[in-house]
């Protein structure tokens, strides 16, 4: 029989529901506070996570109650349709799930709670009365089924047992792991999840389940026509960010793909395993990433972002799966990670082969791994700007001989950082260089000598990423010149308005020979302070503001931002750059921008790069403070004629070469000695007193490379070079290998991770492995 409810008396029925469920859940609910013993293994945070949904649930249904008798009280029925109680039963039903398995799991939770109180009454009562003492170890006898060893393999295995049954509650990981406090469950913790004590039961520590190697990669990544697969992959994050990055990548797609056909129909192209990549920039990620997010929109740095665009785009032409996350909790998810704080290791072995992440990224990671970092952490690859020299990265060496900050001592391998620029690059071809060729990561490069000049640019200690400037012509050869019809305009080179501080005078100078624009971000409600000369055009689109510098004849750099992608792609648009010198020169030591980064560069300008290996007649360095030296140098630069100019290794076709031969050769997991470069590459040189490696491999027209100090961290290399040791001694020290004359002293470098091409002491004559042309 069916029974007909008009929708007035539905409406009554269904409120008169509502209010039942709802009295039920308010009577189960029981508030945090009157809890005296929280349920074992359950951290206040989850428990008030759990009281706080279950009681936003009975809140939500009460709110569906008032509503429900809201409509019952229409005074026309008929005014109530179909619809308003189908929509009203669709809200309901998307609370029914959840309310069912809470409830489940309340009632469950209220049952444990009435048996903990049973036995602490029984307990209580037994108490009163003299109870002998074995009877209270009884109660406890199940720890003493399990002995702490005594192994000398384990020594600290005690310690962690007695860590662990103090601080096993600190972290929801260990309960979630099994610990419950006794010995029995630390030990079987400490043996078959963590290694600190003997393995039970005949297992070994290779069957961690965190240990154990998933299946090997046997296909070959092929040179892909396509980007689908990393639209793919970004297209489920529609924030600020991941837009410039998309539109940044649709926008250069047809040379990425251009670039990867060239690759193929090289005879000499090498194919490497297809890997599985994880991207993590963690700056993209929590709070940090949403005041980065802020930025994006208004005049913010964009260089990071235009360094995960290019690397996502060149990883997937060379043929690699890829997923890019800029989501914490998803990481999380991704790595298998145990629920809790970090303490514990990865549930399952990491499926990914690499992963690119930064400084935040890497913090994440270790707050979530536990024990499983280190393990995998020759894995990781460090997207690093400004670079990490190794004194900085090893961390007991950084904390006593004072080069700790709050970047580095991360114990990585230093190649395992990857800046934006490079030691050595191609650069000018109108000027008087000396060419020298090498070639590194597969790629033969043009690097243009300048003999006399050794500024302070990025060390060979870290791996030279890049990116791929889109100053570039589109059609034909990447590096073909392209002549842009100028106006009589600068551009200028700051997109917020505390950059121009200080900059009056000199932009003043520039702007009496060039109708001068801007490009300032300006707040809505908020007045910019620039001079009436400017003519700003408020924050463009990457599109609109190339158009500007296709028309432009001079860029002008203003001290701020340092060393970002954007003076590099001006003069591949045949803009000429002029920047200011920095006298005396920016460092950690002097410098709020550069404080606490892990390096001891001193910056002489604010693109070294480009003054350095690019110069005259594209880039000119020019003293701020001194307006004659302005006016002669913008006077110079209306007479000269210049084309679009690009180095190679800001190409797309110099980037795949680059990024194809850093997969296809650097193995940090293997723990024997680099055999890439090749010892045939190995050109010895002894520096002179108080001189880097950088410097001296550079005025032979070479190049520093650390993968091949090894062969000279031996007695045998000082014999070689004719030094008589009176002494030969291993001492942790990021300037050894050396010899210092003082006492015929030779010392040998004890830590492979502080072997250093930067770095130089009046006291020391360093053994500098440089590098010459690797034929084929």
């Amino acid at each position: 029989m069916r029974v007909t409810l008009r929708p007035r008396s539905g409406c009554l029925v269904l409120c008169l529901c509502l209010s039942v469920v709802t009295l039920l859940l308010q009577s189960l609910w029981v508030p945090l506070e009157m809890t005296r013993d929280d349920p074992a293994g359950s951290s206040p945070e989850d428990l008030g996570q759990r009281g706080l949904s279950f009681r936003n649930l009975a809140l939500r249904l009460e709110a569906l109650n008032t509503q429900v008798q809201r409509l019952s009280r229409e005074k026309d029925g008929s005014k109530l349709t179909r619809n308003d109680l189908t929509l009203l039963l669709q809200s309901f039903r998307q609370d029914q799930q959840g309310l069912a398995r809470l409830v489940e799991r309340e009632l469950k939770r209220v049952s444990q709670r009435l048996d903990q109180l049973s036995r602490h009454h029984q307990h209580h009562h037994q108490a009163e009365a003299p109870t002998p003492l074995v009877s209270r170890r009884s109660h406890t006898g199940s720890n003493e089924k399990c002995q702490v060893p005594v192994d000398p393999a384990y020594p600290v295995c005690a310690e962690k047992v007695e860590f662990l049954q103090a601080q096993w509650q600190s972290d929801p990981c260990y309960a979630f792991y099994g610990v419950d406090g006794t010995t029995c469950s630390v030990l079987t913790y400490l043996s078959q999840t963590e290694d600190f004590c003997p393995p039970r039961d005949g297992r070994n520590h290779s069957s961690l389940p965190w240990h154990q190697k998933p299946q090997a990669h046997t296909k070959k990544a092929e040179i892909r026509k396509s980007l689908l697969p990393l639209y793919e992959a970004i297209s489920n994050n529609s924030s600020p960010a991941m837009k410039f990055i998309r539109s940044r990548v649709e926008k250069m797609s047809e040379r990425w793909i251009q670039a990867g056909l060239r690759m193929k129909e090289s005879s000499n192209n090498t194919v490497s395993t297809q890997m599985r990549v994880l991207l993590y920039p963690g700056a993209l990620s929590g709070s940090v990433g949403q005041r980065f997010e802020a930025m994006v929109e208004r005049g913010g740095p964009l260089g990071e972002l235009v360094q995960w665009a290019d690397l996502s785009a060149c990883l997937t032409i060379l043929g690699h799966n890829l997923i890019f996350s800029t989501s914490q909790h998803q990481l999380h998810s991704l790595i298998g990670a145990a629920p809790g704080r970090g303490s514990c290791p990865i549930q399952r072995p990491l499926t990914f082969d690499l992963i690119y992440t930064d400084y935040h990224g890497l913090a994440h990671l270790q707050g979530a791994m536990g024990l499983a970092f280190k393990h995998y952490q020759c894995r990781f690859r460090i997207l690093d700007s400004f670079g990490t020299e190794p004194a900085f990265n090893f961390a007991s060496y950084a904390r006593s001989h004072g080069y700790k900050t709050l970047w580095g001592s991360w114990d990585l391998q230093p190649l395992q950082y990857m800046t934006m620029f490079r030691v050595c690059e191609a650069v000018n071809p109108d000027r008087r260089w000396r060419q020298v060729e090498l070639k590194r990561s597969q790629q033969e490069i043009l690097c243009w000598v300048n003999e006399g000049r050794f500024g302070k640019a990025h060390t060979p200690d870290n791996s030279f990423l890049g990116f791929v400037s889109e100053g570039t012509v589109r059609k034909g050869s990447e590096l073909e010149p392209v002549s842009y019809k100028k106006d009589r305009i600068a551009v200028v080179y700051g997109k917020q308005d505390y950059m121009w501080q200080g900059k009056y005078e000199y932009v003043k100078v520039i702007s009496e020979e060039l109708e001068t624009h801007a490009t300032v971000y300006q707040p809505p409600g908020h007045t910019l302070h620039l001079p009436s000369f400017i003519r700003n055009h408020g924050l463009l689109t990457q599109e609109h503001f190339q158009q500007l510098l296709r028309k432009a004849k001079l860029f002008v750099g203003l001290g701020f931002p340092y060393e970002g992608p954007a003076p590099i792609e001006a003069i591949g648009m045949g803009c000429v750059f002029i920047q200011p010198r920095f006298d005396p020169p920016h460092s950690s030591a002097s410098n709020d921008f550069y404080k606490g980064k892990p390096t001891t560069r001193q910056i002489s300008s604010q693109h070294p790069y480009a003054e350095e290996f690019i110069g005259k007649p594209y880039v000119w360095t020019v003293d701020v403070t001194n307006k004659s030296d302005i006016r002669e140098a913008v006077k110079a630069i209306l007479r000269s004629e210049v084309k679009s100019f690009t180095p190679q290794e800001f190409t797309c076709v110099g980037m795949l070469k680059r990024v194809l031969g850093y997969i296809t050769h650097q193995n940090f997991c293997s723990k024997s000695v680099p055999t890439w470069p090749p010892k045939s590459a190995l050109r010895v040189h002894l520096a002179p007193l108080g001189q880097s490696c950088v410097s001296v491999c550079r005025r032979s027209s070479l190049m520093c490379e650390p993968a091949l100090f090894h062969h000279l961290n031996t007695p045998a290399a000082f014999t070689r070079l004719g030094l008589s040791c009176a002494s030969v001694l291993p001492e942790l020290n990021h300037l050894f290998p050396s010899y210092s004359p003082w006492g015929r002293q030779c010392g040998l470098q004890q830590e492979p991770l502080l072997f250093s091409c930067a770095g130089s002491d009046p006291s020391y004559r360093r053994l500098c492995p440089c590098k010459s042309h690797l034929t084929g």
